[in-house]
């Protein structure tokens, strides 16, 4: 496997060639991932979730990240590492910059922080000195309580174009990727047509550029597997095995099913 960058991802989104993107959180499954030969590694704030047994990411810290970070790069040299920035790490600007350089020091490769047209000036701002940064617009984790639950969103027509021109906003102040999740298969692609960066999808219907899960669903062992999730673990011989499927499936297409998204 080649070692992925922002240049190759641009380059296979030009090329119509979907890639697979996982969360990890620690060097054991770093290193499977790498073996998988996925393109990129998202150390998520679902660690909250899977890791610390908490009921939303919103309790994670910095520090918290940074140490899976740090856990996750030494099993990994050659895929992407994105790391999310937790709740409120990036409030203002300088909390954007000097945890974003904490994530950095750690091991990231660019960061990943949930929201529109707000963070357009600290995304310029990172971007400009030189940190690569992933956006993350529909259902946002973090504003889960402003959101009234965890739902899908973008599903009015009004909603769904304010998300686009939100998202052409971040791309434009320097976003590298964008994330969208829990929207209608229909938005997910709109955006990825709309934006020249690659689009990662999660509950976001077949036709974005990229699919992400969390390692935790995909392999089955989370307390409730989400509607946008398949267990690869049920049909593979070994978490490797599954680990391997889950990527192929994202590059031939076949996964997300139609039972994996929203209308």
């Amino acid at each position: 496997m080649k070692t992925t960058t922002i240049s190759s991802l641009n380059a296979m989104k030009a090329a119509a060639e979907k890639f697979a993107v996982i969360t990890a959180y620690d060097y054991t499954f770093s290193r499977l991932i790498e073996t998988a030969a996925i393109e990129v590694t998202l150390v998520g704030d679902s660690l909250g979730n899977v890791i610390q047994g908490r009921d939303s990411t919103i309790p994670v810290t910095v520090d918290e990240m940074a140490y899976h970070t740090a856990a996750v790069k030494r099993g990994n040299s050659r895929t992407l590492l994105v790391t999310d920035m937790p709740f409120m790490s990036y409030a203002t600007e300088s909390q954007a910059m000097d945890n974003a350089a904490i994530l950095m020091q750690a091991g990231a490769q660019m960061v990943k922080l949930e929201g529109g047209e707000w963070l357009a000036e600290s995304v310029y701002m990172l971007s400009e000195r030189g940190i690569p940064v992933c956006g993350h617009v529909g259902l946002t984790p973090q504003s889960v309580h402003k959101l009234g639950g965890y739902k899908v969103q973008g599903k009015e027509e009004e909603a769904a174009a304010q998300m686009i021109a939100e998202a052409k906003i971040l791309e434009e102040a320097g976003a590298d990727l964008m994330v969208v999740e829990c929207v209608p298969s229909s938005l997910g692609r709109e955006l990825s047509q709309a934006l020249t960066i690659p689009v990662i999808g999660i509950g976001a219907g077949p036709d974005t550029d990229a699919q992400v899960l969390v390692l935790h669903d995909m392999l089955g062992i989370s307390q409730r597997l989400p509607r946008f999730s398949r267990n690869f673990l049920e049909t593979s011989s070994s978490i490797q095995d599954a680990i391997t499927a889950y990527g192929n499936a994202v590059r031939d297409g076949s996964f997300p099913a139609t039972e994996h998204c929203f209308k």
